[in-house]
């Protein structure tokens, strides 16, 4: 017998009732090896419910460090997405390419009934996501979107109060992502190669960290799009990122709400925090396990809670579980969810804008 079950602390919904445990492993191709997230696949090489069969790099080079570093054979290694495919027979992709790249990756996997999961954002252009859309639309695939933010319990303990209606109606939202650079931080030099150029990330820190706070708003908003969008970009490091911005401040105006992203390389501390504007209070996700709730009285007087809370370990501790749990069919995202096809056309609709915005010293009106 099928059950449903709605799970609102991850805003989805499961439809069947058997094990995950049960599952046979997935046979799982991984897209590029430049991304800096890309070890979070590799280290999965050992888990019960999936099994990386083939893996798409050119760079032989970095492709023989990384395998070497995690025990996987140069064997799964091929030159090209097309040989990997057709060689190796994956159910599902998970792409740690430059950004760029993501279409020729739902293009290639696409019409293979092949499923994909693409690292932040979904494209670099509002052209790229149309065109994965359609194919994935018309393949009858999944295509999903993941954002470290996903995983962070503080982030739906926040969504969970503000829809309770603890802090009355939102008004205002404020997300602040980013650290002191790429370069600063010392990310690889394939990571850095594309996460600087403008084709191949479609911007600096407004694409690179500006994506989450238009992710975690479009949820917010249950799926609304903003009425107008305005960014604001500056070079403050030009010796490290000379061809792109790496500070960026993007407004989105709603009907009877607004939000800022501020998202930015010269944090001089890693940020990934929000701050939600009700009513009648203010919620604020300082990190992944810190959540406070101030309720007001009177002007300027509030009561302040303070929640710590826990990472859970079941069922969708990562994304690659949730990706197996969706492309079995075991899970159904909400439209706006997250991860979502619905949420991060949104997405890329608003970075667009705010490129546009930038570029232009514009307000950019939404059709």
């Amino acid at each position: 017998m099928i059950t449903r079950i709605i799970l609102s602390f991850f805003i989805l919904s499961l439809v069947s009732t058997h094990s995950f445990a049960q599952q046979k492993r997935t046979r799982i191709g991984i897209a590029g090896l430049t991304h800096g997230h890309v070890g979070w696949i590799l280290r999965a090489k050992d888990r019960a419910d999936l099994e990386i069969v083939g893996i798409a790099e050119p760079n032989r080079e970095l492709a023989k460090r990384l395998t070497e570093q995690h025990g996987i054979s140069m064997d799964l290694v091929f030159d090209t997405m097309e040989g990997m495919l057709e060689k190796t027979k994956p159910e599902a992709v998970t792409a740690f390419g430059n950004i760029y790249d993501h279409l020729a990756v739902v293009e290639a996997c696409a019409p293979r009934g092949i499923h994909v999961m693409v690292e932040k954002p979904l494209a670099v252009s509002l052209e790229h996501a149309q065109k994965m859309k359609a194919l994935a639309e018309k393949h009858n695939i999944h295509l999903i979107t993941n954002y470290e933010t996903t995983w962070y319990p503080s982030t739906f303990k926040a969504y969970e109060i503000l829809n309770s209606g603890e802090v009355g109606d939102l008004r205002k939202v404020v997300v602040r992502d980013g650290h002191r650079g790429p370069k600063k931080i010392g990310v690889s030099d394939e990571f850095l190669e594309w996460l600087t150029d403008p084709k191949l990330n479609g911007g600096g820190a407004i694409i690179d960290f500006g994506c989450y706070g238009a992710n975690l708003v479009t949820w917010l908003e249950n799926g609304k799009r903003p009425k107008s969008v305005t960014a604001v970009t500056q070079q403050l490091q030009p010796e490290n990122n000379p061809k792109v911005d790496d500070e960026a401040t993007i407004i989105l105006n709603y009907d009877d709400s607004q939000a800022i992203i501020q998202a930015s390389w010269n944090w001089p501390i890693g940020r990934k925090d929000m701050e939600i504007y009700g009513l009648k209070g203010v919620i604020y996700a300082d990190n992944p396990t810190d959540v406070r709730i101030l309720s007001a009285d009177g002007y300027s007087g509030f009561e302040e809670q303070k929640l710590e809370l826990e990472y859970q370990n079941t069922p969708f501790e990562d994304p690659f579980t949730l990706f197996l749990a969706v492309i079995h069919g075991e899970l159904v995202l909400d439209d706006y969810a997250l991860p979502s096809l619905e949420n991060n056309m949104i997405v890329v609709e608003i970075l667009s804008a705010a490129v546009e915005s930038a570029k232009t010293g514009k307000t950019v009106y939404l059709k």
